[in-house]
């Protein structure tokens, strides 16, 4: 079965840190440009950072610059997110996506479309 699985969401203080994890299963994450979104109660889904196949080029949402961190490692077909600096702004489900031959910029704008998603995990910022 062709998927992408998430792991590491949960409930942080404000300015703490959390890391999510993806991993592909069925398929390698070798030729897609990877991301992460995220989806608030209420509020449309949008890309937060996204990287192209090769990891030369990383794109941030203005939001999350300076304390969010992609990074992926092909071997593992995994990415990964590191966010620092947690804000109550920053709740949200965030999902992992893969885009195919897509440039980073192009598939957190949305103007590609994801072939696969994550389920999606639970991010909590509160004291």
């Amino acid at each position: 079965q062709l998927q992408l699985v998430e792991s590491g969401g949960g409930l942080v203080q404000p300015g703490g840190s959390l890391r999510l994890s993806c991993g592909a299963s069925g398929f390698t994450l070798d030729y897609y440009a990877i991301g992460w979104f995220r989806q608030a109660p209420g509020k449309e889904r949008e890309g937060v950072s996204c990287i192209n196949f090769s990891g030369s080029v990383t794109y941030y949402a203005d939001s999350v610059k300076g304390r969010f961190t992609i990074s992926r490692d092909n071997a593992k077909s995994t990415m990964y997110l590191q966010m620092n600096s947690l804000k109550p702004e920053d709740t949200a489900v965030y999902y992992c996506a893969a885009s195919h031959f897509s440039t980073a910029q192009a598939m957190c704008d949305m103007t590609t479309s994801s072939q696969f998603w994550g389920q999606g995990t639970q991010v909590t910022v509160s004291s």
